[in-house]
């Protein structure tokens, strides 16, 4: 199961669940698993980026992967992605597409990080960046692409 977090207004939730599902069966992953999607704002960003990376700034998506199972049910909890809506929003205007489909755009990315995904590696980087780009066009948003400094 897939939980949306609302800490911030968001239109259609339902996209970033369809998008997270999306990326869960495009990777072969379990798609019985559980994971989270928060909606929150810079500040709880900033904090989570300073106290678990040491980045003392704030950011648009991180990604906790947990990879337990919950000793009742069996079912693996993937972790949790945590997305800052006022980033994303300022993010999306500056690359002129809604604030939907960066938030995707965003889901997509965390959840590939809790499958193990990195991009602090070029090869790394490229292998993700292309798994990316094939969700993102099954979403109908090829065109959407991460926007890096």
């Amino acid at each position: 199961m897939i939980y949306v977090d609302l800490q911030q207004e968001f239109s259609n939730p339902a996209l970033l669940e369809r998008a997270a599902q999306f990326t869960l069966e495009s990777e072969s992953s379990d798609l019985g698993a559980d994971l989270t999607i928060v909606l929150t704002d810079d500040d709880q960003l900033r904090r989570l980026n300073r106290d678990y990376l040491g980045v003392d700034a704030p950011t648009d998506v991180l990604s906790f992967p947990a990879g337990e199972e919950d000793p009742e049910t069996g079912v693996r909890y993937l972790g949790d992605i945590l997305i800052s809506i006022p980033r994303a929003k300022r993010q999306a205007e500056a690359a002129g597409h809604p604030l939907e489909a960066e938030a995707q755009l965003l889901v997509v990315h965390g959840v590939l990080h809790l499958l193990g995904h990195d991009h602090a590696e070029a090869d790394e980087k490229a292998r993700m960046w292309r798994a990316q780009a094939e969700v993102m066009s099954k979403l109908g948003l090829g065109h959407i692409q991460i926007q890096e400094s």
